[in-house]
């Protein structure tokens, strides 16, 4: 082929579903017409994706007419690919088929009820309960079988003892989108493709900001499981870096290769307010600054219904643009961006229940991505839209929840502790490498977090929890795993000023500490962190951002990036708590007076600087 020709390597999507702006997003339009092969709506009408220039039917990946009709093209273009799949020739990865996420209908009401969904959903309750009998006992129920479980068309829980039926559903539409690419991808493999797959969730962008969109119905843990890698496409904007630092964040910290399947590089025509090559500068070292180490431009050439890429379709170059990701790769692949890791001591942990719990309380059904920025609402769940009941609780977890996250999340920013992001369901083996887990927890934990929970601390980690100690678990069922693990007995206030702001209980070679509320969670969390020797850089303004990234063999010559994301220019003076002889910005060539453990440098409105260090 032509790109092996040139020595290039080749990453392929071929589908079934591409978007690619087409206007059929890439299916024959005999199958978009096909009833049968259509998702539907809780009222039983067809799903519909609102999108440019015209809207289409949602396909349901739970037909089984999909998966034969698909086939058929999946037999044609990989008797083509797998002869030009690595080592014989350049083709090196697969996407599985292009952000699913029920075409873009992510709140839990929209889609898909139809007849092949609601028995996948049957048969996720069977695998999940085993019996009709354990089912109904959850669900305080009388079922006579599977099939007769409905899923449920709307919020209506009274109180906690409610909550499973509707949660399941949220957790069913995760399997949903793991297993529908796991069966793509076994029929790949089954061609005869043997390169690495992967996939792309949509780039999650909610008014929830760093609470919203990095979960369910996303669950790139669970789908890493079926494929070998899984990330989230990011097209941003400079105003926007807490979008990007909260995506690549956690797709550095629950990713076996945080990837970018699709990175900003021009934009669709109807990209609202887009930005130029400065914004693709900032995001693209944005990316690099959190941990990312692999991405795919979208898209360096011009196409129909893309513009502003480096590249125009008849080959003149955009000089601007194309210089800014020369240079991003030069400086990328020169200071081996790649086998650096971020330092990081602590994990700040999104909890899966209450993000399920929070999609299943949504009371506004709304159909979004291509909407969204019009109307000014977001199909993600959010405090804006979800029930304020508090279902028997102290308080209504679904909002609360996102309060105490974003309450730790700034806290940690603005004192400089180095943090990553995952969720409940990461592995145990990947929590150990943590000083410090900070979780919420309310009346309810999942039964397995408990476990882990006590297991970790046990280990010798310290997690820090509030404001509520569970007694039950996610069936609403009694469960006192993680109560049972402190002792009364042995606890120690966590006192500052005279002040008792929490709870220390020995567990194990570790602790657990409950904070039962967060009046200033920067106190709050020093005082367990600093204890800990956490690491914590030095900033002089708290709108700056600092990482540390270092090789294993140089600890001593780590890459430090700092961030203004602000309007505004800023006089910084950095650090990372031990003194460097050199320091280098390597993206101007700049060389920069070290000042002790500290150093100066004028940073302009929205700008990230790289330096290397040597200490």
């Amino acid at each position: 082929t032509l790109c092996e020709e040139k020595g290039l390597n080749i990453v392929v999507r071929p589908g079934p579903q591409i978007n690619s702006e087409l206007t059929w997003f890439g299916y024959p339009l005999r199958i978009l017409e096909d009833e049968e092969m259509q998702a539907q709506t809780a009222w039983g009408s067809k799903a519909v994706l609102t999108q440019v220039p015209r809207p289409i039917p949602a396909l349901s990946y739970a037909s089984d007419k999909f998966y034969a009709e698909t086939a058929l093209w999946y037999d044609a273009i990989f008797a083509i690919l797998v002869k030009h799949q690595y080592p014989k020739g350049r083709l090196i990865a697969c996407q599985v088929d292009n952000e699913m996420a029920f075409f873009f209908h992510i709140n839990p009401y929209e889609s898909d009820f139809s007849p092949a969904a609601i028995r996948w959903y049957q048969a996720f309750l069977k695998n999940k309960y085993g019996s009709i009998d354990e089912l109904n006992k959850v669900y305080r129920k009388n079922y006579v079988s599977f099939e007769y479980v409905d899923a449920p068309r709307r919020f209506s829980a009274e109180n906690f003892n409610d909550i499973p039926y509707h949660t399941d559903w949220i957790e069913f539409r995760e399997r949903y989108l793991i297993d529908s690419m796991d069966r793509l991808a076994k029929m790949i493999r089954e061609r005869g493709l043997k390169v690495p797959l992967f996939h792309n969730y949509p780039h999650p962008l909610g008014p929830g900001g760093s609470v919203s969109g990095i979960t369910t119905p996303f669950n790139l843990i669970g789908l890493e499981e079926k494929l070998d890698y899984v990330g989230f496409d990011i097209y941003s904007r400079k105003e926007l870096y807490a979008h990007v630092k909260t995506v690549v964040s956690y797709v550095v910290g629950s990713s076996r290769f945080p990837y970018i399947p699709e990175f900003i590089a021009g934009v669709w025509p109807w990209y609202l307010n887009p930005g130029g090559f400065e914004d693709e500068e900032f995001v693209t070292k944005a990316a690099l600054m959190h941990g990312i180490k692999g991405f795919s431009r979208y898209m360096i050439v011009e196409r129909n219904r893309w513009l502003a890429s480096p590249v125009r379709r008849d080959g003149r170059v955009r000089k601007a643009n194309y210089e800014v990701f020369r240079r991003v790769n030069e400086m990328a692949l020169g200071h081996d961006f790649v086998n650096h890791k971020r330092q990081v001591d602590v994990l700040l942990m999104a909890n899966r229940d209450y993000d399920r719990l929070e999609a299943a309380t949504a009371l506004i059904s709304f159909p979004g991505d291509f909407l969204e920025p019009l109307l000014g609402v977001s199909e993600y769940p959010n405090f804006m839209i979800t029930s304020e009941k508090t279902l028997g609780f102290k308080e209504a977890i679904q909002q609360e929840k996102a309060n105490w996250f974003t309450k730790n999340y700034k806290a940690l920013e603005k004192t400089g502790y180095q943090f990553l992001l995952s969720d409940s369901d990461l592995a145990q083996e990947r929590m150990q490498e943590y000083k410090a887990i900070v979780v919420s927890s309310f009346e309810f934990m999942g039964a397995k977090l408990q476990r882990k929970l006590v297991k970790y601390a046990e280990a010798g980690g310290t997690v820090v929890l509030g404001p509520r100690l569970p007694n039950l678990n996610e069936k609403m069922e009694s469960d006192t795993a993680l109560v049972d693990a402190l002792t009364p007995a042995k606890q120690s206030a966590l006192v500052s000023d005279g002040e008792t702001l929490g709870y220390v209980y020995p567990v194990g070679k570790g602790q657990i500490v409950h904070l039962p509320q967060l009046v200033d969670a920067e106190k709050d969390l020093s005082l367990v962190l600093d204890k800990l020797g956490a690491l914590k850089v030095q900033k002089n303004d708290v709108r700056l951002d600092l990482t540390v990234h270092t090789l294993p063999e140089k600890k001593n010559s780590p890459l430090v990036f700092v961030c203004n994301p602000t309007a505004e220019a800023i006089e910084a003076e950095v650090g990372i708590g031990a003194p460097m002889k050199k320091v280098k910005e390597i993206w101007s060539g700049q060389e920069i007076k070290a000042d002790g453990k500290t150093w100066r440098d004028t940073l302009p409105a929205y700008t990230i600087k790289i330096y290397e260090c040597e200490g």
